[in-house]
């Protein structure tokens, strides 16, 4: 037995060996040992807290680096650019009494040897930067969300309504603007929710994620209370002084007459006591020896109380407009439906702009205790006018004992009167 396994043993060393050659040639042809590169633009800065009342920063103008792994192809096969995890540790940097500061970067991926990786650059360059502090208000945002029917926007607060951000004197000194946005779609209920604060730069531009992640940005809870819409509030005028003599206030109007308001359910109480009537001050408008009519315009929102406020969109203005006539005149309103037209050109159609003209009427001698609209005669004359927009004197005919005050007009629209086609198939 001895002798069979010990013949020819030179010959059977060497077809070992000669195996073991082909296995290693065939292995080393079917995977190579081959070196890639990869490019990262993500360095991650470790213990950035260690230089103290400083803050670094990337030099963001030099961000690309190249990565070269060498390893076997099929290993090589499975790795990616996000598979490469570079960082660079602040306590190791080279020195800090240069600007950048070069520290070294030390890049891994899992399968691959430290040894077989290298990163060119092998230094990030970091700036660093002093420290800041500074104190910031809280503006909150609905954007173009619109609570529920019937509801609006009373007020948007934040808690806290300011805050102290930190971070590099450059980037805290371009901030212009710290907003916390809330959504209140159809919400007919006060909404309060904790929300990430946007920063914008003096600008209007929106921080980018790389600035945002230099600032130590906390969250705040915002709160949006909704307001109940009333409508239907009665506007009231009152007035100073005293006209000319020979004249009298015939009557106070405002326009618009009634307006919606949303409040809080407090306010909306208190309205309601009040019999829902907004009153203007009589210092708002001034008569005195006035012998014309006197208007002017007020801002409705300087006379709401705490807690009433106008819905979105309305109109803040009211005017305000005292009628000043001769003593014994009257103001009268005149259906334009009654207003005769003379001289219409043929197949024409008018039409009045408005639905009623004033008529300022005064008594005198002989004149009874009262007027009846009905003894009022008005007409227009159309003679010489063609289709299109016209601004009308108006002819008006009183009974005796009566003159008109001030000359009337209407606006008027001539027209030609169309006629449908009948059509039918043969």
């Amino acid at each position: 037995m001895k002798n069979k396994l010990t013949r020819n043993i030179s010959l059977k060393i060497m077809s070992v060996a000669t195996a073991v050659l082909v296995w290693m040639i065939v292995v080393n042809v079917d995977n190579p040992i081959r070196t890639v590169s990869y490019t990262i633009q993500n360095v991650e800065l470790l213990n950035q807290t260690y230089i103290d009342q400083k803050v670094p920063l990337p030099d963001t103008d030099h961000g690309t680096f190249r990565v070269y792994i060498t390893a076997e192809r099929k290993t090589l096969s499975r790795i990616s650019a996000s598979d490469i995890r570079a960082v660079a540790d602040l306590q190791q940097a080279l020195s800090f009494d240069e600007d950048p500061v070069m520290v070294p970067i030390t890049v891994s991926c899992d399968g691959v040897s430290p040894g077989n990786i290298e990163v060119v650059p092998n230094n990030l360059a970091v700036h660093l930067e002093d420290k800041k502090t500074q104190e910031f208000v809280i503006s909150v945002n609905s954007g173009e969300s619109k609570p529920g029917k019937g509801y609006e926007i009373g007020s948007l607060t934040a808690n806290p309504e300011k805050i102290k951000i930190t971070g590099p004197t450059s980037l805290i000194n371009i901030i212009g603007n710290v907003t916390a946005n809330i959504s209140v779609d159809n919400k007919t209920e006060n909404v309060t929710k904790e929300t990430e604060l946007v920063i914008y730069d003096k600008n209007g531009t929106q921080l980018t994620d790389a600035q945002m992640s230099y600032l130590n940005v906390p969250k705040v809870t915002v709160t949006a209370k909704l307001w109940r819409v009333r409508s239907n509030i009665q506007i009231i005028g009152d007035y100073t002084g005293e006209p000319a003599e020979g004249y009298q206030v015939e009557s106070v109007v405002t326009v618009p007459n009634v307006l919606s308001l949303a409040g809080s359910e407090e306010a909306l109480g208190i309205l309601e006591e009040e019999g829902n009537v907004i009153r203007i001050p009589a210092e708002y408008i001034d008569i005195s020896g006035e012998s014309s009519d006197v208007e002017t315009k007020v801002n409705i929102t300087q006379l709401l109380s705490d807690g009433l406020k106008l819905p979105s969109g309305a109109s803040e203005d009211v005017w305000v407009r005292v009628n000043i006539l001769p003593e014994g005149s009257h103001s009268y309103e005149l259906d334009t439906n009654n207003i005769a037209v003379e001289n219409q050109p043929e197949d024409t159609q008018v039409i009045f702009a408005m639905d009623k003209i004033e008529l300022r009427i005064k008594e005198t001698d002989g004149a009874e205790e009262t007027l009846d609209p009905a003894e009022i005669e008005a007409s227009v004359d159309l003679e010489g006018k063609t289709t299109g927009n016209y601004d009308l004197s108006v002819k008006i005919k009183l009974p005796d004992g009566y003159e008109l005050v001030d000359p009337v007009t209407a606006e008027v629209e001539i027209s030609e009167i169309s006629i449908a086609e009948n059509s039918s198939d043969e």
